[in-house]
């Protein structure tokens, strides 16, 4: 399920480093992490539901590769960031 307008601006606004940013590696890494933690619920509804665990392995896999590259360019900002959103790095 997409994000919601209102939950992606206010994810975008915590997440940015300067007013204009919208792309940068961090919020991309916390709209990903988002649309996974959404993703539980229909999990638990929808145990068959094999082409959306395939999606959701390749949201993850996209944060992973992300967050590696986030860690080899700035790794201050990469520990920020996992603490920030409680991720097992």
């Amino acid at each position: 399920m997409a994000l919601s307008t209102e939950k992606k601006s206010g994810i975008v606004a915590q997440f940015r480093r300067d007013p204009t940013d919208t792309g940068s590696p961090e919020v991309q890494i916390a709209l990903l992490s988002e649309r996974i933690s959404g993703l539980g619920g229909h999990f638990q509804a929808h145990k068959g539901d094999h082409s959306s665990r395939r999606g959701l392995v390749k949201l993850v896999n996209q944060r992973r590769k992300l967050l590696d590259y986030l860690k080899s360019t700035q790794p201050q900002k990469y520990q920020e960031v996992v603490e920030r959103l409680g991720l097992r790095r």
